[in-house]
């Protein structure tokens, strides 16, 4: 029996489920980096801190020191915060993951089952051929004896 219509809209369907799956899954990544780059960028500015004030104490200047100090503590902070945002936006990304193969599994399952739909017909209207062909052979040649 051919594929039903049913059958080839069930697919599409989860063909464009993955397809977006995919997207929400690549911008969730997307977003996880953007949040380490900004950790590490942070991470940089609490070094920046230390080195000014580092640097005040040879030269002597107090308001370099209060400023490095100020800056590698909410440069702390901040990495603090962020730390937490990535531990989240991991979890995020994990389930997004999780969800992404298990649609791309219900795809697979329905392009399996169109595929072997197929493969069967196939095989059925070769054999219908086939017979026909025999049946054709044996007529013309009851044909030729009569």
């Amino acid at each position: 029996m051919p594929v039903s219509r049913a059958l080839r809209r069930l697919l599409r369907v989860r063909q464009l489920e993955e397809d977006q799956r995919r997207a929400a899954l690549e911008s969730a990544i997307g977003d996880l980096h953007r949040l380490e780059e900004a950790l590490a960028c942070n991470q940089q500015r609490e070094r920046l801190g230390r080195e000014l004030v580092s640097a005040s104490c040879r030269t002597g200047k107090l308001v370099d020191r209060i400023a490095g100090i100020v800056e590698s503590y909410i440069a702390l902070r901040q990495a603090s915060l962020l730390e937490n945002k990535i531990v989240n936006a991991s979890e995020s990304v994990s389930e997004m993951r999780e969800v992404y193969l298990s649609t791309r599994v219900d795809r697979r399952q329905a392009e399996t089952v169109i595929e072997e739909t197929e493969s069967r017909d196939e095989l059925e209207a070769a054999r219908h051929s086939q017979q026909d062909m025999d049946d054709w052979h044996r007529t013309r040649r009851q044909r030729r004896i009569t």
